[in-house]
C-alpha cells in the first residue's frame, strides 16, 4: 500500500476547539479556503492539506489511490475532527468516512461525487497532462472552476488558484487523475453512519446538484445544500455563502451530539 506524502498548513484558531480538516480540489493548493478560513477559525481549529505535488507538499514517488490519500489525511491529525473537502478533496472526504469513521464526527462533500466523471475522461486528461503539462489545462480550469463573474470579482484568489494549477507537478496530478478514474464509492455509501453535508453549486457543471443528491440519499444521515453563486470551487466562488452552510451544519451536529451525551 502506498501512503502518499501530504502536507498540512499551521493550525489556526481556539487550541481547545474542535478540530477541522479542509481538502483541496485537483489543481488548486490550502490556498481555496483562504476566504473561508477566518470564519472558522474563531471557534474551531483549523488545518488544510495539500494534495501531492500541490502547494508545499512534494512531487509523489507513485501511484497512489484516493482510499490512500484518505490514509494519508488519517494519519497527519492526531484524535477526532470534522471535515471538508471539495471535488477531489470531498472524495477523499467519503474514504476517510469509510475507512476512519470512528474518528470523523460530521463532514462536509463539497463539488464532489461518489464517483467523478468518467475513467476514459481522466485517463485522457492524465495522458494530456504527462504530454503537455497542467498548463494545457488552464483554460478549461478557468471555464469549469468558477461562475460568472467571480474572476472578474476576485482577479486575486482566481489567479492565484490558476497559477496553483500551473505549478502542480504533472507526474503528481496525472496519479491524482488515475486515482479519480478508479474512485466509485456509490454502493457503499449506505456503509457511512457519520452526519454528511453534501453541497454543490448551482453553476457547476463537473458535480452538479444530482452528485450532491446522490450522496445526501444514500448515506444514512445525509442533507444537501446548493449555493446559488458558486460553480466547481464554493469556497471560492460564494466564500460567506459556503462558511454560513458549513458553520450550520457543524453546530447543528455539535447540539445533536450534546443532547444525546446529556440523555446518556
Amino acid at each position: 500500500m502506498t501512503v502518499p506524502e501530504i502536507v498540512l498548513t499551521e493550525p489556526v484558531g481556539p487550541v481547545d476547539a474542535p478540530l477541522l480538516v479542509l481538502g483541496p480540489s485537483l489543481g488548486t493548493s490550502t490556498l481555496l479556503w483562504d476566504r473561508v478560513i477566518p470564519e472558522f477559525a474563531a471557534r474551531r481549529r483549523v488545518v488544510a492539506w495539500d494534495l501531492p505535488g500541490h502547494g508545499e507538499a512534494p512531487a509523489a514517488t507513485a501511484p497512489f489511490s484516493v482510499a490512500e490519500l484518505a490514509d494519508a489525511v488519517a494519519g497527519a491529525v492526531d484524535g477526532p475532527f470534522r471535515y471538508a473537502g471539495v471535488s477531489l478533496g470531498g472524495a477523499v472526504g467519503l474514504e476517510l468516512l469509510l475507512r476512519h469513521g470512528d474518528r470523523i464526527d460530521a463532514a462536509a462533500i463539497l463539488c464532489s461525487g461518489a464517483a467523478i466523471g468518467t475513467p476514459q475522461g481522466w485517463h485522457e486528461r492524465a495522458a494530456q497532462v504527462r504530454a503537455q503539462s497542467t498548463s494545457s489545462l488552464i483554460i478549461g480550469s478557468a471555464q469549469r472552476w468558477f461562475a460568472p463573474g467571480t474572476i472578474a470579482h476576485d482577479p486575486d484568489l482566481t489567479g492565484r488558484l490558476l497559477h496553483a494549477r500551473q505549478d502542480a507537478d504533472d507526474q503528481s496530478y496525472a496519479w491524482c487523475c488515475d486515482a479519480l478514474a478508479a474512485f466509485d464509492v456509490r454502493d457503499r455509501l449506505p456503509e457511512i453512519t457519520t452526519p454528511v453535508l453534501a453541497v454543490w453549486g448551482d453553476h457547476d457543471g463537473v458535480t452538479p446538484a444530482a452528485s450532491a443528491l446522490e450522496i445526501a440519499d444514500g448515506v444514512q444521515r445525509g442533507a444537501a445544500v446548493g449555493i446559488p453563486d458558486a460553480s466547481h470551487l464554493a469556497p471560492a466562488d460564494a466564500p460567506a455563502e459556503t462558511a454560513a452552510a458549513l458553520i450550520a451544519f457543524f453546530d447543528e451536529v455539535a447540539a445533536e451530539q450534546a443532547e444525546r451525551s446529556e440523555a446518556r
